[in-house]
Formats: structure tokens, sequence, C-alpha cells
């Protein structure tokens, strides 16, 4: 679903931004064979820690499954504070949600919550009910010029920025130029900044499927050029920095400015619900609060979500914030001395077992799934055809017998993955 290199929009065929049937075409036979094996749609009940009871019925009389799929990286969406956080706010508003425009009421404790993640983030921060949402509401704006001074700039995606980005290409396109780049090429968006006078790089700062953008590289490019940086760090935000500002904020300086706009989940490493935009002037949070379509209709964060991400603005201002992150680097480091991937070594907790055929991959993860597991296989079009493999995110809550026995399982089933030097594992 992306655009090819180097094309502009004049005359573009239909299908230039979006090629819908045949994505679903080619990857429905995948989705099929990976719901006949039970590893789609899965139905369960949280218990402790990572573990969930797997399906439906008397919960005495169902499976306990060790659980790599949740992208709760620190291993808050169960943690009392966040989920009391949720209910107090129901009972303290006697209230879900006002089905209003933000441009019109707000509950003063979504005010409350933009006010201090503002002061954490040191950044105009404004909550989202989704990230998605967030997204929708900024692509407009920054393919349109509102953002750059009402000039319009070139926008530059990169070849594997995230769904949540990607899907907006059309809208933007129909604003401005849109060119898509191979994923981290640097060169590549330096010659679209030389040629062009106004240019803006749509990225993730933590991609979702392992890996991250080079920050350091865009920002020298954003002082040489004046580039327009819109980072999705969704996968990022919470496990760096002293509040947990994220992988992308804590590279920038303490004041954002005019050039750099970063969004990032609510629902991730923070633990609540919803997303977020991080922004550095006063025009731009003008823009947002006015001209952003999620902002204007009736589609606010719930005060559950509220509440769940106030208690989680009490965590990430606490130490226990810090012991979480430093918990997390200790299990990546578990996972990484038994089994080797292209991300082995990087501080994110994406790790990608790479398998090729899709069947393959499905048959695995139904093994893992067997052996107590449940992993995220992944196929087209979340990658490429024929390079399916299967996703292991880790957390801060995993205890390090279950990662060892998931590794074990690892090892047994693919034994290429195996480090030669098995070292023992943290206590």
């Amino acid at each position: 679903m992306q655009q090819r290199s180097g094309i502009s929009n004049a005359g573009r065929p239909a299908g230039h931004f979006r090629n819908t049937a045949y994505m679903v075409k080619k990857s429905r036979p995948y989705f099929d064979a990976a719901n006949a094996a039970g590893l789609m749609t899965v139905p369960g009940r949280s218990t402790t820690g990572r573990a969930f009871v797997l399906g439906t019925g008397p919960l005495d009389s169902r499976l306990e499954i060790i659980d790599f799929v949740r992208c709760s990286y620190l291993g808050l969406d169960n943690h009392p504070v966040i989920v009391n956080g949720a209910i107090e706010a129901i009972e303290a508003h006697r209230s879900l949600h006002w089905s209003c425009a933000r441009t019109r009421l707000n509950f003063d404790i979504l005010a409350e919550l933009e006010v201090t993640l503002s002061e954490m983030f040191c950044a105009r921060v404004l909550a989202f009910s989704t990230v998605m949402l967030a997204n929708l509401g900024a692509m407009p704006l920054l393919a349109s010029g509102q953002l750059t001074g009402g000039r319009k700039p070139v926008v530059v995606f990169d070849r594997i920025a995230h769904i949540s980005l990607a899907y907006h290409k059309p809208v933007v396109a129909d604003e401005t130029r849109v060119e898509t780049i191979a994923h981290n090429d640097i060169d590549a968006l330096e010659r679209v900044c030389r040629e062009h006078p106004l240019v803006a790089y749509v990225c993730d700062g933590v991609y979702s499927m392992g890996g991250n953008a080079p920050i350091k590289e865009l920002r020298q490019l954003q002082d040489r050029y004046g580039l327009f940086l819109y980072i999705d760090d969704a996968h990022g935000i919470s496990l760096f920095g002293r509040h947990g500002e994220g992988f992308a904020r804590s590279q920038f300086p303490r004041v954002l400015g005019d050039r750099t706009i970063i969004v990032a989940s609510l629902a991730k490493g923070f633990g609540a619900s919803g997303g977020m935009v991080m922004l550095g002037t006063a025009n731009h949070e003008a823009l947002f609060r006015r001209y952003s379509i999620p902002y204007a209709f009736s589609v606010a964060p719930n005060l559950a979500a509220v509440g769940a991400a106030v208690g989680s603005t009490k965590i990430h201002r606490s130490a226990e914030l810090g012991e979480r992150q430093r918990r997390l680097a200790q299990r990546i480091k578990v996972f990484d001395r038994r089994v080797a991937t292209a991300e082995q070594g990087n501080p994110f907790p994406i790790r990608m077992i790479a398998i090729g055929s899709e069947a393959k991959a499905i048959a695995i993860a139904r093994d893992f799934l067997d052996a107590g597991f449940y992993t995220s296989v992944t196929f087209f079009p979340t990658v490429a055809q024929g390079r399916a493999g299967i996703r292991v995110c880790i957390t801060a809550d995993h205890e390090v017998r279950d990662i060892e026995r998931l590794c074990n399982c690892i090892v047994e089933r693919l034994p290429d993955s195996a480090k030669p030097h098995m070292a023992s594992a943290l206590s």
C-alpha cells in the first residue's frame, strides 16, 4: 500500500496511493489460515502479570497462557493505579462520554491531563482517543501548509511508516506532492531536501516490526534544510526519559520548536488508552484545537481513558517508572542472550523471528500457543510477501523464567536462531 518512490502526483492513475483490492486478495488466505489455527481474534481475560486465560466460559476450565502480544511494554495496563484512575474518573463525573465537539465543551479532567502531559514532556500536548485519529487530524493541516507558514511542503513518507500514517497518503496527495523513500534512507531524503524548498518527513520513532528512525541524522537535515519532522513514536513512549518522554522526544531540545511534531500512544508503554500530539508552538496548538477533524467532532477520549491516563502520569512522575524501565531492559537482555534476531542488542522491546513462509510462520506460532505462549504471527500486508515471521513483545512484567521457556521453544523449533554461546539469564 505504498507509493512508488520518486513519482509525483500529477496525472497519477487510480490506485496510485491505495491498492485495497490487491491487498485483500493476496492476504486473505493468510488471515483465513491464521484464524483457522486459532491465532487471531483470540478471546481471553487477563489474570496477573502477562498471563491470561484463553477462550470463554468458566475461568477454572480455561487454559492460562503467557502473552507476548500486548504492547504494554512497562506492564502498566494491569496496574491498580491506572485501573482505579479509570473507575474514579467515571464515579466523580457520573458519566463515560459527553457526545460533544471539543471546540464546545470538555471534561475538566481532560484539560488537567493535557496540562500535566505538557509539563512532563515539555511540549504543548493534546490528547486524542486514538493515535490513528490524531494522525487523521494532523495530516491535512501538514499537507495544506498550515503548519509551515502557509507554504505547502513536499511530504515524504518512509516506505514502512505505520499504516496509521500511510493510510492518509491520498488525503495528503490531494493537497500537495507526496514521495515515498526507502526505509531510513537519509541520502534519498537529503536529495529531496536539496530539490525542494520545503519538505516534511513522516516516519515512526520506533517501528512496530522492529528498529527505529535515525533521529540524530534527521535532526541534522532539519538544521541544514529546515526539514519538518512528523514522528509517530507510539512504540517508543514511556520507555525512555526521566518522565517517559520517549525515544523521539528525548533526542530533541527542551523547546520542540515549529518544525517538529511527535505523536505518541497513551495505550502502549503508557498503559492507559488513547493517543497524544506533542506540539512546539502556540500557533500549532490553536490550529489543532480549531481545525483537527477529530477535535472538532465528538470523538474525545472517554472518561475511563482520561482517568487511566491521569493515573499513569502519577507513575510516570515517580521512581517506579525508572524501576520498570530498568526491568524491561534486563528482560530484553535475557531474550537476546538466547535468540539471535535482527534487532538483537537494540534497547527496544520488539523482536522479530524471521520465518519467510506464511504457512510455516502460522504453524510455528500455533506450536508456541500449544506450549503456552501467545505470539503475533506477521504476514502481508504487515510485512512483505514471503517475509512472514513472529513478533515477540517483551515487557517489564514478564517473569524471567517465562522468557527463558519461550526462548527454549524458539530454539527447539528454529535451531538456527540459537545464540552460539548461551549465557545464563539474569536472576
